[in-house]
């Protein structure tokens, strides 16, 4: 860690916050923007979405950054950018990765880049993912809209005694403007399982049977981070793949990839006109 304000112990991060602020600071001084207003958070099959949205600025590779890693995951690039949204004047930070809870570096590390959207001036941040899907309806390519989550980590990222109202956890009015894109959006709920196995038939009939619509490994602890942070959040999930014991088919990562692919023009398209908007 490239940081002096804080310090790592085992899995845990001395000062989360301060850290955040240090990567903040990093962050403005390598892109020359003081002042971010969108964070994005670009799971599999999202990535061309920040070159629709407006004119990259700078980029900053993640490992120049304090708290930051290099991508873990095939598919996703390790590099912050600072895209200018349009001609409204206001920039986005896009993260090409995340760290998963499953890469065993603690939720502190999982969160760090909600907290540092939060030091770097956002007031908003865009968590979007691929998934599998329940709904046998839901194809591969099929963009859902979160309207909750059931977070099975069995962690979070709250430190002591922090009480936090996840009601309307994830934006109704951004919701909403994401209907004025496309009104076909359906709705759902995202279960965030640790990883990184896929989850078993079995698991899936829980999941379904408990409320969910969609399972994946990510989202849940950020979201939760985003609502202390006091960031407006909007979920948006990519199904790149039917759940396990909904279709006969093994699941893979190429997979994955394969349907992030194909669904990525529309995806982009979507959501660089939703940061528009809510720009």
């Amino acid at each position: 860690m490239n940081s002096s304000a804080a310090a790592e112990t085992g899995d845990h991060v001395a000062d989360p916050y301060a850290l955040a602020r240090d990567a903040a600071r990093v962050i403005a001084e390598r892109t020359g923007i003081v002042k971010h207003d969108i964070a994005l958070v670009l799971g599999s099959g999202w990535g061309g979405a920040a070159d629709l949205i407006g004119e990259t600025v700078a980029t900053v590779d993640n490992v120049d950054v304090p708290g930051f890693a290099a991508a873990a995951v095939a598919g996703h690039s390790g590099v912050i950018r600072s895209v200018a949204i349009g001609d409204t004047g206001r920039h986005a930070l896009v993260y090409g990765t995340r760290t998963h809870y499953y890469e065993g570096r603690g939720v502190d590390a999982v969160v760090h880049g909600v907290r540092t959207a939060k030091a770097a001036g956002c007031d908003t941040i865009v968590l979007t993912n691929g998934c599998g899907g329940l709904d046998p309806a839901w194809g591969p390519g099929t963009l859902v809209l979160i309207r909750d989550h059931i977070n099975l980590t069995a962690s979070t990222p709250l430190h002591g005694a922090t009480f936090v109202d996840l009601t309307d956890l994830y934006s109704h009015r951004l919701r909403a403007l994401a209907h004025e894109v496309d009104p076909s959006l359906p709705e759902g709920v995202y279960v965030q399982f640790p990883g990184p196995q896929y989850e078993t038939p079995a698991e899936v009939r829980m999941a379904r049977t408990i409320g969910g619509d969609l399972v994946g490994m990510s989202t849940t602890l950020e979201a939760i981070a985003a609502r202390e942070a006091g960031l407006e959040i909007l979920g948006i999930s990519l199904v790149t793949n039917p759940a396990a014991g909904i279709s006969d088919q093994p699941l893979s990562h190429e997979e994955v990839l394969e349907a992030g692919a194909a669904a990525a023009p529309r995806a982009s398209a979507l959501l660089a006109d939703v940061v528009r908007r809510i720009a």
